[in-house]
């Protein structure tokens, strides 16, 4: 394998998915992109996975709640993280990813994700699982692009992966034309659990590419929830808000 790696790096050598330059290693970004990245860490909400302001200097490695997740009385999820700010030095790779057939920055984007994720795995949990979109939407795309990040994060971490139980039987509105309480109305009944017996009792980690207002995310943790699992996390590659 070394060798005919070596063989294909040298007809077709690695390149940084952003800028296209040639890189030594099968890494996915050059050095330069990806100090541009505005990767998400501490100090951040334990939560939500917000990120506080530098000038609140609040203590590495404590588990700080933001204001909003102090508000919540039944929160939906127990831990929430992304790994970088969706913004205009990261959206290529997730527009590209998701629209573009990339389906090869995958790897990349979930090693990124593996990262971020360090308290979720830490929680143990049982099953991993994407975001679903409707059967149309998925002849039209030929993929899921949370399900394919959902394939390597599961042999990253030895965690199940569960691609039927959580399915999505109404073919909504797109997200990205709709506001906030748009986006939270159009949702409405969108999910179902089709084997609650899979998830009863069960701590399920939930992937998607990008979270904008959370309303995707928050619908699938209400089905789930109510159909049993005992632990809700969340975990994308970029995030929208601040």
């Amino acid at each position: 394998m070394g060798f005919w790696r070596t063989f294909i790096n040298t007809l077709l050598p690695p390149r940084c998915l952003k800028c296209g330059k040639v890189l030594s290693l099968q890494n996915g970004l050059c050095a330069d992109c990806f100090n541009k990245i505005h990767f998400i860490s501490e100090p951040m909400c334990y939560r939500c996975g917000r990120p506080f302001t530098s000038e609140m200097h609040l203590k590495s490695g404590a588990k700080h709640i933001c204001g909003s997740c102090l508000k919540e009385k039944r929160p939906l999820f127990t831990i929430r993280r992304s790994a970088f700010m969706y913004d205009d030095e990261s959206k290529n790779l997730i527009l590209d990813f998701k629209f573009k057939d990339k389906i090869f920055y995958a790897e990349t984007l979930a090693n990124m994700m593996f990262v971020a994720g360090k308290d979720i795995w830490a929680e143990n949990p049982n099953l991993i699982m994407p975001v679903p979109i409707h059967r149309l939407r998925l002849l039209k795309r030929r993929y899921n692009q949370s399900a394919v990040l959902v394939k390597y994060l599961s042999v990253k971490t030895g965690i199940a992966a569960d691609y039927e139980t959580l399915v999505r039987h109404e073919n909504t509105v797109p997200q990205v034309q709709l506001s906030g309480q748009a986006r939270r109305k159009n949702l409405q009944k969108a999910f179902a659990v089709a084997a609650p017996d899979k998830i009863k009792g069960k701590k399920v980690v939930l992937i998607d590419d990008v979270e904008t207002t959370g309303s995707t995310l928050n619908e699938c943790a209400k089905v789930l929830k109510k159909a049993g699992a005992d632990k809700i996390y969340a975990l994308t590659a970029a995030r929208a808000d601040v």
